[in-house]
C-alpha cells in the first residue's frame, strides 16, 4: 500500500489498476503549492510500483522479496534559480513541506540561464496507447516453480554443469505521472517481467560461468524458463577449454546483447550531457558521416509493448519517431531541454533517455555472419568499462570464441580488444537479424571489419 493524495491507502495489487488519477491529484496539489509560494514555474514527477522477486539456488529458495514503493520529486524555479526536493509521503501536508523545502533551496542557488521547463508548445497531446501494462498473474509459489524449472533445466543439461549461481524470476508494475506549470499533467502504467539463470560449468581445464535472461513487458513474450536455463548452460559449456590468443588485428562479431552496449556508447557520445561539456569525440558531427554508409538507426518511441516506449519524455515533451543515423550520417543528437539550450538547439524529446533506438538489420542470421567472416573473434562478454567518450579510444577486457574457416574453432579468454570508436562505427560491415529487444537499444549482432586484439 502507498498513500494517495489524501493520505488514503493506494492499492497496487495485481488485481487492481494503478490509480493514475490519485497520483495526478498529488502532482496537482504540489504544483498548486509551488505557485502559492511564488515559484515562477515548477514540475513534479511521481512513481509508484510493486513487485515480486524470487531467487533460487541449487534447488532451494534463497530469497523472496515483495517490494512496494513510491516517490515524488518536485523542482521549483524562481526565474533561473532552481531547487528540488523529494518525498515518499503523498499526504497534503507532506507535499506542502516538500515544496517548501524545494523553494528554500532555490533561494540559495545561483541562477543558471539554461534552466527551466521545456517550451510549452512541445508538450505532448493526444497520447497514443502503447500497450505497456500486462500484469503477470502468478503468485509466489508459481514464481518459485518457474525459477526452479529454469535452474533444473540448466543443471540437467550436461554433467559438466557442476554448480549454479541461481535462477531468478521477477514481476514488476509501476505507474508514472508527470506534471508542470504549463498545465501538462499526464501519466501511464507499465509492467516489466524477467527470468534469468547463471550456472557454472567445470572440467579438467577449470570452471567457467555464464548466464542468460529474458525480459519483456508482457509475460507471454518471455522465453520459456527451460529454454533460458539450457541457454545459460550451453553458454557456460562453450567457454570450457578456453585458450589465449597472440596479439593481432582481426574482424570481430559482437553478439547482439554485447552489440547493444557498443551502440550505447554511440548514444552516450551524441547525448547532450556529453556534447554541451565538449566531452565527446562526436561533437559537431550532425549531418556528417559517423557510421558505415549502409547503416540506419532510428528511434521508435511509440512501439507497442516496447521496453523504452513513451508518449512523452520526463519533461512532458512529445516523443516522435525519427532517424538518428541515415546512410551513415548523423541526423540528430539526443537532447533534453537543458542541453539543447546550451547547444543552441531544440530538445529532441529525450529527457530520461533514448526510446527504442533500432539498428536496422541487413537480414542475415548470426550463423551466416559467422560463416561469412572467415577468421575472427566472436565477442561474447565484455569485462569492465574501458571506453573514453571524450577521445573515442576503447580498451576493454573480453571473452569470446575464435572462428576459423567460417566455423567456431575454440573459446578464448584473457584478451583485450582495443581501437577507436570512430573507426569501429565506420567499420561496421553488417548487422545480424538476431535482434535483441530487451532494452532501450534494439540491435542484432554487429560485425566489425577489424579490431585490435591484445593477447599474449
Amino acid at each position: 500500500m502507498v498513500p494517495d493524495g489524501d493520505g488514503r491507502a493506494l492499492r497496487i495489487d495485481d488485481n487492481e489498476s494503478l490509480d493514475i488519477e490519485a497520483l495526478k491529484e498529488s502532482a496537482a496539489t504540489a504544483l498548486a503549492v509551488a505557485k502559492e509560494l511564488g515559484a515562477s514555474a515548477a514540475d513534479v514527477g511521481i512513481r509508484c510500483g510493486s513487485g515480486l522477486d524470487i531467487q533460487v539456488r541449487m534447488g532451494q529458495i534463497e530469497t523472496i522479496e515483495h517490494t512496494r514503493g513510491n516517490d515524488l520529486g518536485v523542482t521549483v524555479y524562481f526565474g533561473h534559480r532552481t531547487g528540488s526536493a523529494g518525498s515518499t509521503d503523498f499526504a497534503p501536508q507532506a507535499l506542502r513541506e516538500t515544496v517548501e523545502a524545494a523553494c528554500r533551496i532555490a533561494r540559495h542557488t545561483a541562477a543558471d540561464e539554461y534552466s527551466g521547463l521545456a517550451d510549452a508548445e512541445l508538450m505532448a497531446v493526444d497520447l497514443p496507447e502503447l500497450d505497456l501494462m500486462h500484469p503477470w498473474p502468478i503468485d509466489t509459489d508459481q514464481a518459485i516453480e518457474i525459477a526452479l524449472r529454469c535452474e533444473n533445466a540448466a543443471r540437467q543439461c550436461d554433467e559438466r554443469i557442476t554448480n549454479s549461481e541461481g535462477a531468478a524470476v521477477s514481476k514488476h508494475r509501476s505507474a508514472l505521472v508527470y506534471g508542470n506549470s504549463h498545465g501538462f499533467l499526464e501519466g501511464f502504467s507499465r509492467s516489466n517481467h524477467a527470468i534469468a539463470c547463471t550456472v557454472i560449468a567445470q572440467n579438467d581445464s577449470g570452471m567457467q560461468r555464464d548466464h542468460w535472461y529474458s525480459s519483456a513487458r508482457r509475460p507471454d513474450w518471455l522465453e520459456d524458463p527451460s529454454t533460458i536455463g539450457r541457454t545459460a548452460a550451453r553458454r557456460a559449456l562453450r567457454r570450457l577449454d578456453a585458450r589465449k590468443l597472440s596479439t593481432r588485428n582481426a574482424p570481430a562479431l559482437f553478439e547482439a546483447h554485447i552489440a547493444r552496449r557498443l551502440i550505447g556508447q554511440f548514444v552516450e557520445a551524441i547525448s547532450g550531457s556529453s556534447l554541451h561539456r565538449n566531452a565527446s569525440f562526436l561533437s559537431d558531427t550532425q549531418g556528417k558521416q559517423v557510421m558505415a554508409s549502409h547503416l540506419h538507426l532510428y528511434e521508435q518511441p511509440h512501439l507497442r509493448g516496447g521496453m523504452a516506449s513513451a508518449a512523452f519524455d520526463s519533461e512532458g515533451v512529445a516523443t516522435k519517431a525519427r532517424d538518428v543515423v541515415r546512410d551513415g550520417a548523423l541526423c540528430g543528437y539526443v537532447l533534453d531541454s537543458y542541453s539543447a539550450r546550451k547547444l543552441g538547439l531544440r530538445t529532441t524529446g529525450n529527457a530520461g533517455g533514448i526510446h527504442n533506438l533500432t539498428v536496422e538489420s541487413g537480414g542475415r542470421s548470426f550463423e551466416a555472419l559467422v560463416a561469412g567472416m572467415g577468421e575472427g573473434l566472436i565477442v561474447t562478454e565484455l569485462i569492465g568499462h574501458g571506453a573514453n567518450i571524450v577521445t573515442g579510444d576503447i580498451s576493454i577486457g573480453a571473452v569470446g570464441l575464435w572462428v576459423e574457416k567460417g566455423e567456431i574453432a575454440y573459446p578464448v579468454e584473457e584478451i583485450t580488444i582495443a581501437g577507436n570508436l570512430a573507426d569501429i562505427f565506420l567499420g561496421i560491415r553488417e548487422i545480424g537479424s538476431d535482434i535483441d529487444s530487451r532494452g532501450a537499444i534494439r540491435t542484432g549482432s554487429i560485425l566489425i571489419d577489424r579490431i585490435t586484439i591484445a593477447g599474449n
